[in-house]
């Protein structure tokens, strides 16, 4: 395969910066110990099902804005099948705060 005939790869400039600030997040999620960022997620579902109102708005919405960014950096790489699957629990999280709040 010649150097000509290998496919282009364009990224928008939101995304070039938005992986950047994201890198050294991702550097330390990848150093911390296998088992800490679910058990984060987990200890955040956990507190968001306890405690109603605001606590459990903001623990829900705390998980829905992290399935929103992993999701965000995945995209491009992902299967349409996979993406469905994160939308799907990016939209439970959602509705899991909309319900919390009680709206």
């Amino acid at each position: 395969m010649s150097a000509s005939s290998r496919p282009t790869v364009s990224a928008s400039p939101f995304r070039v910066r938005v992986e950047h600030a994201s890198d050294p997040l991702l550097q330390g999620i990848a150093r911390a110990p296998r088992a800490l960022p679910a058990l984060v997620v987990l200890l955040l579902l956990v507190i968001g099902a306890v405690f109603r109102g605001l606590v459990g708005t903001v623990c829900f919405g705390l998980c829905a804005v992290l399935v929103a960014w992993l999701l965000y950096l995945a995209w491009p790489r992902i299967q349409p099948i996979e993406r469905m699957m994160r939308c799907s629990v990016l939209l439970l999280a959602v509705a899991l705060a909309i319900v919390s709040a009680g709206l």
